[in-house]
């Protein structure tokens, strides 16, 4: 399969999102992430309904790097089973995704 670009949504807690955030940049295994900062979730967890203030974290990632992408994410991620979901795109300004692939490790 060709390199793909991936959008990446993973939820995670205020503290932590910037210090994810900046090491998927920083190890280029991310072209760029976004922060949605108070984002109100409610979920079921271990048979109760939970809720939380999270911040989303929209990661750009390609095909040829999301595994790698994804255990970085699980080792910094504080929850024991983080939101990891990944959608592919299937259309973009050509330009855009040029530097989204150029932007990750060769």
């Amino acid at each position: 399969m060709p390199q793909e670009a991936l959008i990446v949504f993973s939820t995670c807690p205020r503290t932590d999102a910037a210090g994810i955030a900046s090491a998927l940049v920083n190890e280029k295994l991310a072209a760029c992430v976004n922060l949605l900062d108070a984002l109100q979730s409610v979920y079921r967890w271990r048979g109760q309904v939970k809720t939380a203030t999270e911040t989303l974290l929209i990661i750009k990632t390609t095909t040829d790097h999301y595994d790698e992408m994804e255990r970085r994410l699980r080792a910094l991620h504080p929850y024991e089973v983080p939101e990891i979901v990944a959608i592919p795109l299937s259309r973009g300004y050509p330009p855009y995704l040029q530097w989204l692939k150029d932007a990750i490790r060769p």
